[in-house]
């Protein structure tokens, strides 16, 4: 079953602490939210399960739509709700970054800039120089355990979040943890210099094509990340604020860059909420790009969207996010 009490953190960062490389390691933020009340977040930075190297990614300059579906939340903890639609973090469904990008790298070792600690270090004590930095937790939350003393940074009465990477595609022994629209992140919000900044963890052994109810690993497929640029057809562009009045007739372009043909009977488009629209049949030759009309099936809404393209077996080929900024210029298609 999924996570029990999902949902996002939002605090300021006061201190950290880190636990080195032993057993079960965790990075430890220490967070306050506008009412005083405090939490730890605890963040994995080794995995019990071989490869133990924890996958990662920053994005300096995050630029996704969930940021703007986070406004208006308040200080604190906010639970969401399952399923698309929300601020909730999805790494299979929700095209925040390119998986393929993902690194591993080890929890803690001598020497500066080299492993995992360093990495949350740089950015987390970043936001604790920054008064008006605001962190945003993803994740489960626990407590608030009353009169327990937090075990790392003393704070009356115990309160945080955990699981602060994929939730989903876990192996057996985790399977209990799965589900869709759960994932955990750090994002980081500078309003002064109108700037996220996201940091995404995974484990090694999670798979990237998941039951689209369950959250579970799909049997039969090779779940392993993509290697970067392998995939063979692409979302190059998207028609997403065309001229005229509504309905407009949205499309979105398609890519082979591969050097043989692949045949799109069964392959569809699909928006964030699981709308979908049918892509013409046949071969696409080598090199050749293919305008899809959308219709009345996947909706691209000018506030920001996600656009994923699927093959005849529901299984996710490529993925692109854009912003309400990007979808404002009327007739000027956005390209990916």
């Amino acid at each position: 079953m999924p996570l029990k009490a999902y949902g996002v953190l939002i605090t300021r960062a006061v201190d950290t602490r880190r636990e080195g490389a032993v057993d079960s390691p965790h990075y430890q933020i220490h967070l306050t939210d506008d009412a005083g009340t405090h939490y730890r977040a605890s963040v994995n930075v080794l995995s019990q399960e071989r490869p133990s190297e924890l996958l990662y990614l920053v994005s300096e300059d995050f630029r996704h739509p969930v940021t703007a579906r986070l406004e208006g939340l308040p200080s604190g903890w906010n639970t969401l709700p399952a399923g698309p639609g929300g601020p909730n973090l999805d790494f299979v469904r929700g095209n925040l970054f390119d998986p393929a990008l993902m690194r591993p790298l080890p929890p803690d070792l001598a020497g500066p800039d080299n492993d995992l600690a360093d990495l949350l270090d740089h950015h987390v004590r970043r936001a604790v120089a920054d008064p008006d930095a605001r962190l945003y937790v993803f994740g489960e939350r626990w407590g608030p355990e009353t009169a327990v003393q937090d075990k790392v940074f003393g704070f009356r009465p115990g309160n945080g979040v955990h699981d602060i990477h994929m939730n989903q595609g876990n192996s057996r022994r985790f399977r209990g943890d799965d589900g869709v629209w759960q994932d955990g992140g750090i994002l980081i919000h500078y309003p002064a210099q109108q700037r996220w900044v996201a940091v995404f963890l995974a484990f090694q052994s999670q798979s990237w094509h998941t039951d689209d109810s369950t959250g579970h690993a799909l049997e039969g497929t090779d779940g392993t990340r993509p290697e970067s640029g392998t995939q063979p057809v692409r979302l190059v562009a998207a028609l997403v604020n065309p001229r005229g009045p509504a309905p407009e007739p949205e499309s979105v372009s398609l890519l082979n860059a591969s050097p043989d043909p692949v045949d799109l009977t069964g392959w569809r488009i699909v928006d964030r909420l699981g709308q979908g629209s049918p892509v013409p049949p046949g071969p696409l030759a080598a090199g050749a790009f293919l305008t899809v009309p959308l219709g009345g099936g996947a909706q691209l809404g000018n506030h920001g969207g996600e656009i994923t393209l699927l093959d005849a077996k529901g299984l996710k080929v490529h993925g692109v996010s854009y912003t309400a900024e990007q979808a404002g210029r009327e007739g000027w298609s956005v390209a990916f």
